[in-house]
């Protein structure tokens, strides 16, 4: 095993190295930032008038399969995942206080990036044979450019690698390995009680087991109703550990800045990080949390009720604002602030480090980052769930549904009781392998993104 994991990790660090994912993320973010006129700023404050009024309303547009605010929180459930308690804290072990500002970057023209994907996501969603609306990469892959012996088989790549990825990556392993740990060390610093990782992924298992019975309309609904309130009660508890250690605010930030263009030195149990290892960190550990470029959210937000592709779009945009912005920076300064980053006891940690972070000032806090981490975890299985399904039915049909869900469940458990370093290695890797096939479709799109950009906008008079 440590001999696969060591051969995982080093393709992984090849995946990742600056000219070859992260670059290809940021320049094909950036060219969509440049074709749209910088929507992720320009349009922000219409962003958020549509989320918050979608948020009180059950309509939207005429067609679609669930409500703007649902597809919202189905890809939410995804994106705000245990990536933001326990990515965040890999990203930082791995690639030092740095990393961080590689995932703001990353974050930033994600936005557009993320927007252009919903914005197709419902230009070329289709109707199957079942009568479901579809949508996803593989289907403005195949439905937007013009040379299928090109389109499909990139298509069928992505849709490959999308259904392995929700079986193997970030989407499901990683997400019940930060849930068992979590629960472990909440067991072990509140009650005394030395629980085996096997408890907590047992319970997540047949809870996801039941949500997937349902398909897509209680995917939805239980998003709906979860990922508003577990961001809320991970948001608060951030914040009050934030106001405890405002005055460690200036510090952090200063440290994130600086070690972003220069070396993290060995400090405690941190082995110290080069430039190099701050960037890939904190860009695969930004696509894995907010997963712009990756290509899962439009098969969400590509089946919302709304009346205009760019409609969606912008809630996309708010999507990843919130998952990494917001969530993922406060659970950088707690790790931070904390000091714990260069403690040897957590360096072959995950969500335990930021559990034990806020524990150094809030009484039971690894007991909220517990709940916290069996909401996320639990919303972006269910998510990922429905992502994998819709990529497998693409390759296959319908008829052969029920045994990837069958696997899928399964393997909830196994990822609750590997080791932290093999699982987030398979996870980030198989989230670059998908995002390729769909940042190719962007590139070959952008200009379809920046006519219905420029089309939806002026009809509303800039608003």
């Amino acid at each position: 095993m440590e001999d696969l994991t060591n051969q995982i990790l080093a393709v992984d660090s090849f995946v990742y190295r600056w000219y070859l994912m992260p670059a290809v993320l940021l320049l094909v973010g950036a060219l969509i930032t440049v074709r749209t006129g910088l929507v992720q700023i320009r349009r922000f404050p219409v962003a958020v008038r549509t989320v918050f009024a979608g948020a009180f309303q059950k309509g939207g547009g005429k067609d679609g399969t669930i409500t703007p605010f649902q597809a919202l929180s189905t890809a939410l459930a995804s994106t705000v995942g245990n990536g933001n308690i326990g990515g965040v804290a890999t990203a930082i072990i791995i690639g030092g206080p740095g990393a961080i500002f590689w995932m703001w970057v990353c974050a930033a023209v994600g936005m557009a990036t993320k927007y252009a994907e919903a914005v197709l996501g419902v230009h070329y969603r289709v109707t199957r044979e079942t009568g479901e609306l579809a949508a996803g990469p593989m289907y403005y892959i195949t439905g937007g450019i013009k040379n299928q012996t090109f389109a499909k088989p990139l298509a069928y790549a992505f849709a490959f690698f999308g259904a392995v990825t929700a079986l193997l990556g970030t989407g499901n392993m990683a997400q019940s390995n930060t849930v068992a740990r979590t629960f472990v060390e909440a067991a072990s610093t509140i009650f005394g009680l030395d629980v085996p990782h096997w408890v907590p992924g047992l319970l997540i298992t047949i809870f996801v087991g039941l949500v997937l019975l349902g398909g897509i309309q209680r995917i939805a609904a239980v998003a709906e109703t979860l990922v508003p309130s577990m961001i809320v009660l991970y948001v608060t508890t951030a914040l009050i550990y934030i106001l405890l250690n405002i005055t460690h605010l200036p510090a952090v930030f200063g440290l994130i800045i600086s070690r972003a263009f220069s070396p993290s030195a060995a400090v405690g149990g941190f082995v110290g990080a080069s430039v190099a290892q701050a960037l890939a960190a904190g860009i695969s550990r930004g696509v894995l949390s907010n997963e712009a470029g990756l290509g899962s959210a439009p098969i969400a937000h590509g089946i919302a009720k709304v009346n205009h592709p760019a409609e969606q779009g912008v809630v996309g945009l708010f999507e990843v604002f919130v998952d990494t912005i917001l969530v993922c920076s406060m659970t950088a300064f707690i790790i931070l602030s904390s000091g714990l980053w260069t403690d040897p006891a957590y360096q072959a940690s995950s969500g335990d480090l930021t559990a034990a972070a806020l524990s150094t000032n809030i009484p039971f806090a690894s007991l909220i980052v517990a709940l916290c981490s069996f909401l996320f975890g639990f919303s972006t299985l269910i998510g990922w769930y429905y992502y994998g399904e819709k990529c497998f039915e693409f390759m296959v049909g319908s008829k052969m549904i029920m045994p990837y869900r069958m696997l899928f469940t399964a393997l909830v458990m196994v990822g609750a009781v590997i080791d932290v370093p093999v699982v987030w290695a398979i996870g980030t890797l198989l989230n670059g392998f998908m995002a390729f096939p769909n940042l190719i479709g962007l590139v070959f799109l952008v200009g379809t993104v920046k006519k219905l950009t420029t089309e939806y906008f002026e009809n509303k008079a800039g608003t």
